[in-house]
Formats: C-alpha cells, structure tokens, sequence
C-alpha cells in the first residue's frame, strides 16, 4: 500500500506542495515581492518561449486530418467544462473563493505532455492527441481570459486593454517566437528534454511561489478553513468524473475508432497548470492569485493519478494474449 501511495504521488505535485509552504512560512514581502513578481514575470515569458520551441510541426500536420475529433475536444474544454463550471458556481452557500477557483479551472486548456503520454500509454492515436493538446493550449491564450472576463468579471477577472496587453507580451508572442525559432534551437531542445523539463516546471514554481506568497500576506489561510480545501477535493473528484464520462460516452456516439476515443477521453478532460497559473497572474489581482489557482492545483493531480490508473487499463486490454 505504502508503494501505491508513494508511486502515485507525482514528485512535481510535491514540489508544488512545498513551494506553497515554503509561501506560507516565508512568504515575500515588501521588495522581495516586487524582485519575485519580476522574476515570474520573466518565468512566464520562458515557459511560453519554451511551449512554442517544444511544438513540433510534423506531429501536427500527422494528426490535424481528424478535425471532428478536435472539435469534439475543444468543445468538451471550452463549452462543457465551463458550463459544469457555471453549474459548480451556481451551487447555493458555496463559498465565494471556491466557487471562482472552481470556475476558473474549467476555463483552461488541455494539458499537452500528460495527455499525449497517457494516450500513448493507452496505445491511442498519438499524432492526433499532439495536435488536439497542442491546438487546445494555443486557443486557450485567447478563449481562457475571453471566457474568464465573460463570466468571471465580478470575481475579480480583469480582462481590460492593459491584461490583453500582457496576454500578447507574455504569452502569445514567446510562443510564436519559440515556435519560430525550432527549426534552429529543436535539436537543442530535444537532445536536452531533461534540463528543459526542469526550467519548465521551475519557472511554474517560481510563478506559484509569487503568487502564493502574495495571496499569504492578504490573509489566505485565515480566510480558508480546512473545511473548504475538502470541499474543493470532493467538488473536483466529482467534476473529473463526469467529465471522464462524459468524453468516452460522447466518443462513443459520434462513432470514433477506439484510439481516437482515447485521445478524446484525455485531451479532452484534462486542464492544465501549466497554463492556468500564467493566465491567473494575468487575469488577476496578485493577491488573489493563491486562491483562484488551488482548486487547479488539486485538480491537477487527482487527474494525473486517474488517468494513470486509465491508461494502464487500456494498455492492459490491448495486451495480445499470452
């Protein structure tokens, strides 16, 4: 048991975990803000940079026939996902803070390196899962805050001339640029996935350090009983198993082959925190960021540890027998 539990824990969720304690403890204050609220500002601008220089272009035109299916997963994250979302914030005495973060998690784009493992673990369609992540996450730099200052403007979501502005400076042009840029630094990129791997994930963590330090200062645990973090935990265990439902019955009807119901069935019920966090600390006031990106975080993980379990099922009965 004490394997299964260690196994199942993703070393980056634990990262993440620490990293939100260490905010709690010591969080930064004063010109220490100010010097971190850079340094992730400049985070974000590397991680999209990096997004856009790790898109291959071949696997993209392999997969991009299936356009039925990639409509179908970008109906599921941006139209069903938000309005489960709106249905979660609509929940009568649900907490302000809840409800928002709620809400904002089903605003993001799919996950890219997840989805396309898990459904090569699954023997799925591969080529088209890369372009379905792929195209989900470069509309979502535009559909995400679009929907969120729709539907999220009296929970704080700020999508004025000066948050567009931002949206274009940190996140679209660094990924059309990394983008622009593979042909001359793919190999590079490729050969050295390892060390990409980690600026990756620690540029997300100095972003969360920031913003959870930011949120600790205006009061986040003393305005967040433990309550409230169990009723997160449960709302999104809910959430991702009807989305999971949801996806495999819809592949189902529209008579997808096996593997393509696979790539639906993980592209299409994922959110990324990748994403999600950038976006936040566009969209949001700093000292709300903690909050609205914690249901997220929480998120990501149960997802990781379903869709494990999942793949392996499907890797299992696609096995030819002994």
């Amino acid at each position: 048991m004490l394997k299964r539990l260690k196994s199942s824990l993703d070393p980056y969720i634990l990262s993440l975990l620490a990293t939100v304690l260490l905010a709690s403890v010591l969080p930064a204050q004063g010109g220490g803000a100010v010097v971190f609220d850079g340094l992730a500002g400049a985070a974000i601008v590397l991680l999209f940079f990096l997004h856009g220089a790790k898109l291959s272009r071949e696997a993209i035109l392999a997969g991009a026939g299936h356009w039925r299916l990639h409509l179908a997963v970008l109906a599921m994250t941006f139209a069903v996902f938000p309005l489960l979302g709106l249905g979660i914030a609509a929940i009568p005495g649900l907490p302000v803070m809840v409800a928002s973060g709620m809400l904002f998690l089903t605003l993001l784009p799919s996950t890219v390196q997840s989805s396309i493992a898990f459904t090569s673990i699954a023997r799925g369609n591969v080529a088209a899962a890369v372009c379905s992540a792929s195209f989900s996450n470069l509309a979502g730099m535009v559909v995400t805050p679009v929907l969120a200052g729709l539907v999220m403007g009296g929970s704080g979501a700020q999508m004025s001339l000066g948050s567009i502005e931002k949206i274009v400076w940190q996140l679209l042009l660094p990924f059309v640029a990394g983008h622009l840029l593979r042909p001359v630094i793919g190999g590079f990129i490729n050969y050295h996935k390892a060390m990409v791997g980690y600026v990756d994930r620690g540029s997300i963590l100095l972003v969360v350090y920031a913003a959870f330090s930011a949120a600790v200062v205006e009061g986040l645990w003393h305005s967040l009983p433990l309550w409230e973090l169990g009723l997160i935990l449960a709302l999104n265990v809910v959430l991702l198993a009807v989305v999971l439902a949801a996806t495999w019955g819809l592949g189902g009807w529209l008579g997808f082959a096996r593997a393509d119901r696979i790539v639906l069935l993980f592209c299409g019920s994922k959110k990324s925190l990748a994403s999600g966090v950038p976006i936040a600390g566009v969209l949001f006031p700093a000292a709300q960021v903690g909050v609205v990106i914690l249901p997220l975080m929480l998120f990501h993980q149960i997802q990781l540890m379903a869709c494990a379990v999942i793949a392996r099922h499907f890797a299992a009965q696609d096995q030819p027998p002994a």
